[in-house]
């Protein structure tokens, strides 16, 4: 594993040693300090950048960047200037191409032993007076090579204020009056990770729609966008999108753009020599079949033709091969034959390059079935890097051997938050938690994975919480433990909302990820979860809480943050919360139809309601938020998954039942004690005897859980009239305790209520509940039930003898207008409870 420069370092410096701190440090101050460097100030109006035009022209881009940013949050937009003015306060420049950064080491204003052989390295500090023309303290912004300038540059953007999502998530920029550097030396040292980037994938039909519409295709257009991020995260790698597309023939500037601004593009895993595979399939018919024991000279000439044309740009090549398509290769392959097309594969890169293959950086991809032949004993050239890779669910397969012999080239890995794949892809939103995430990475970087971190991202959005941890921890995984992973979702809230809103947007987006990745969306159904304890409502009630939560934070944040709090925060929470609320209600639809239970057409209209409401809440993001900027990026099938593929038809609601509710006829319910406890509801009795001139009335929703269950009309005979339960014991008992739960009656009636109850026809009790619910007990008992809305009676029976299985229970009226809500039997396990328990299992007899 490569030791990684100590970020707490000394340098000389104007012959004084100064420690080095974080650049992650905050060195930006907008309120006026002792020392360092006023950039803005109130009555300033401008100021210069001091970079040689000799510098490379990503370094110069980045600085364009950097202008439009001071622009953003200040309104004074800096000049550029080839030499020494006094208006300069900011000097840029790389110590493999500046002249001015070998002016100031050879001045001793910078030590070049901590910028010489480094990768990607920056260094910000505050120097005065450093070259002639120069007055007072300048800002200087070095770094050892291309990357490392514009990593320096974007942090001091990121510093100002700029977040790396201020485009790709719509992330506004804090106004301020002025800008003050703190003096001091900040640098992040070197990456651990040599190739740190992402892969666009699955981009059809949401990321491909959407810049087709907007820039008219998978264009240089568009991915200026991508590398400016990925430059801003501290990344440096592309695998681009290829379903539909070829990167290096839809645009030639896609590839000479990349080189320019600092990112160095590769293939993916079935994309070997610098070709897209869509380059092949349009021309099926110039090449042959991709099959090279058959068509060695036409797939040679394709790989050629991919050498060829990169020749000279910074790229990362893919090589052996797959099948046509992302498949495996044939069933006659072995590891000799991809030992071969490697053999001729590096010949053509010492062909076309003139220089031997090892110069060229090179990958072999152990995906999916291709670790068979490696695990067969494949041999791989020594150069090159080992891409290992995760299951597609964030679950490492294979990581080399902690006291084994190293693979010179080293390792890298392909992991995953996005899948278009077996069991079941998952597309459409986040359903990643960063703490899996940090676990496995930490696991991947401690087993000495240090070459190459790539992450398939799907369309980028809206994967945007989990692609900003994986290159950060790209960068140093060794900054994140799992004491501070809360605090890393707090600091990502605080970049995009700022500090009075962060502590609640990292809650409701750390319970989100958790939540989410429980089931990923596709592969959420009725079944998911145990509707008869109590699981699914539970699980669906925190996502609708959640939702309550997020809808609170969003109604007091101010006008310009909600279009980025709605892409990373509600958007996603509120489409699972209705997700979860339609599969419960599809759920509970299909368990009342069993029962026969007229309730169930209201759970089918439920069902309706919350599948219109997801295409209405995906129509909102595509449409209304930040004015319809991100059109088609919520495309994506989500509903109706019977196989890993979505639905070709699009969205498919679930299958609900309705019941014609005229011939419903209650009763003929049976329950089964279930951890000690039989929790009945009074409406879902065995049988029933009406009285004389009543019948047994449900007042739907009375009380505390489902309903109350009472005579009527008042004011007639109760008599005749009886309820009866029928459970089952699952032991024998000696004795039994019954509470059953009534609605707040006052004894109207002299001497109060009473009713009468027995177990199997035995000898009944005669129960009076509430005679003591009179004036002379108000404040003790009066008053303390119609608070609480119901009145608990308890019944003993002891000495009964019961032994376990089938038993019957008999309810009796007395009185008139009693209501009885809920019947709970002590089996040994009752529990204080406000709602009395969770319903038990219950099934209705045919």
């Amino acid at each position: 594993m490569k030791k990684r420069t100590s970020t707490v370092i000394t340098l000389l410096i104007s012959l004084i040693f100064i420690p080095y701190l974080k650049a992650t440090e905050s060195f930006v101050h907008f309120t006026p300090n002792d020392t360092g460097v006023a950039l803005v100030t109130p009555s300033s109006q401008s100021f210069a950048i001091w970079c040689d035009e000799k510098e490379h022209a990503g370094v110069l881009t980045a600085i364009s960047n950097l202008q439009t940013d001071f622009g953003r949050v200040t309104d004074v937009i800096p000049s550029l200037t080839n030499k020494g003015r006094q208006d300069v306060r900011v000097i840029v420049g790389s110590y493999d191409k500046s002249p001015l950064i070998r002016q100031l080491i050879k001045a001793g204003k910078l030590d070049a032993k901590e910028l010489k052989n480094k990768n990607e390295k920056f260094i910000i500090t505050t120097l005065h007076a450093p070259l002639e023309g120069l007055e007072g303290e300048i800002l200087l912004i070095a770094g050892s090579d291309k990357r490392g300038t514009i990593y320096g540059i974007y942090e001091l953007s990121r510093q100002i204020g700029v977040s790396p999502w201020y485009w790709w998530a719509d992330v506004p920029v804090a106004r301020h009056d002025a800008v003050y550097i703190k003096k001091g030396i900040y640098t992040d040292g070197e990456p651990a990770v040599k190739y740190r980037g992402i892969f666009i994938n699955d981009e059809w039909p949401c990321m491909g729609n959407w810049t087709t519409q907007k820039f008219g295709g998978f264009n240089s257009k568009m991915y200026v966008h991508v590398y400016e991020l990925l430059l801003r995260l501290k990344a440096n790698f592309l695998w681009p999108a290829m379903w539909n597309s070829a990167f290096y023939a839809d645009d030639p500037l896609n590839s000479s753009l990349a080189d320019e601004m600092g990112i160095i593009i590769g293939t993916s895993h079935h994309e070997p020599m610098a070709r897209n595979h869509q380059e092949y399939a349009r021309n099926r018919k110039d090449y042959g079949a991709w099959n090279y024991q058959t068509n060695k000279k036409g797939i040679d000439r394709f790989f050629r033709e991919g050498i060829q044309r990169m020749k000279g740009k910074e790229e990362v090549v893919t090589i052996a091969m797959r099948g046509d398509g992302d498949a495996p290769m044939g069933a006659d392959t072995d590891t000799h034959l991809l030992e071969n097309i490697v053999k001729e594969q590096r010949k053509i890169i010492t062909e076309i390059t003139g220089k031997p293959a090892y110069k060229t950086p090179q990958l072999w991809a152990l995906y999916s079935e291709v670790l068979e032949y490696y695990d067969q004993g494949m041999k791989i050239p020594d150069d090159v890097i080992i891409l290992l890779c995760d299951d597609n669910w964030g679950n490492v397969r294979r990581l080399p051997e902690l006291k084994g012999k190293r693979h010179p080239g080293g390792y890298g890995m392909y992991y995953h938050v996005d899948l278009h794949g077996a069991p079941r892809a998952y597309q459409w939103l986040n359903m990643t938690q960063i703490q899996h995430m940090w676990e496995q990475l930490y696991l991947t970087y401690t087993y000495g994975v240090d070459e190459m971190w790539i992450l398939n991202v799907g369309d980028l959005k809206p994967n945007e919480f989990p692609t900003d941890f994986f290159l950060n921890m790209a960068w140093n995984p060794n900054l994140f433990t799992a004491d501070n992973l809360t605090e890393y979702t707090y600091n990502f809230c605080k970049q995009q909302f700022g500090e009075k809103y962060a502590a609640e947007a990292a809650r409701v987006l750390n319970s989100y990820c958790k939540y989410s990745a429980r089931v990923t969306a596709e592969m959420l159904d009725h079944r998911t979860y145990n509707l008869t304890n109590g699981e699914f409502k539970s699980v669906a009630d925190e996502f609708l809480a959640l939702e309550a939560h997020a809808y609170r934070l969003f109604a007091v944040l101010p006008q310009e943050m909600k279009d980025a709090y709605q892409e990373l925060i509600l958007f996603p929470v509120q489409a699972m919360a209705n997700l979860y609320e339609m599969y419960y209600a599809t759920a509970m639809n299909r368990k009342l139809a069993s029962d026969s239970d007229p309730r169930t057409n209201q759970w089918a209209d439920r069902v309706e309601y919350c599948f219109q409401r997801d295409a209405e809440l995906c129509s909102d993001y595509n449409n209304r938020i930040a004015g319809g900027k991100w059109n088609h990026m919520m495309d994506q099938t989500h509903i109706g998954y019977t196989s890993w593929d979505e639905p070709k038809s699009g969205n498919i609601m679930p299958e609900v039942i309705r019941l014609d509710t005229s011939a419903y006829k209650p009763g003929n319910y049976e329950y089964e004690e279930k951890g000690g406890v039989i929790v009945m509801e009074a409406e879902r009795f065995a049988e029933c005897t009406q009285g004389d001139s009543t019948q047994w009335t449900i007042i739907p929703d009375l009380g505390r859980t489902l309903s109350g269950i009472t005579l009527m009309p008042y004011g007639q005979s109760v008599e005749g009239a009886s309820l009866t339960y029928r459970m089952n014991f699952k032991s024998d008992l000696k004795d039994l305790r019954l509470r059953l739960i009534l609605d707040s009656t006052l004894p109207f009636v002299k001497e109060g209520h009473q009713y009468a109850i027995s177990l199997d026809g035995n000898k009944e009790q005669i129960i009076n509940y509430n005679s003591e619910m009179t004036w002379a007990n108000c404040y003790s008992k009066m008053y303390p039930a119609g608070a609480a809305r119901i009145i608990e009676s308890v019944v003993n029976f002891s000495n009964i003898d019961l032994q376990k299985g089938s038993h019957t229970l008999r309810i009796r009226p007395l009185s008139p207008a009693i209501v009885l809500h809920k019947i709970i039997i002590d089996c040994g396990s009752d529990e204080a409870s406000r709602l009395n328990l969770q319903e038990s299992p219950y099934k209705k007899l045919k």
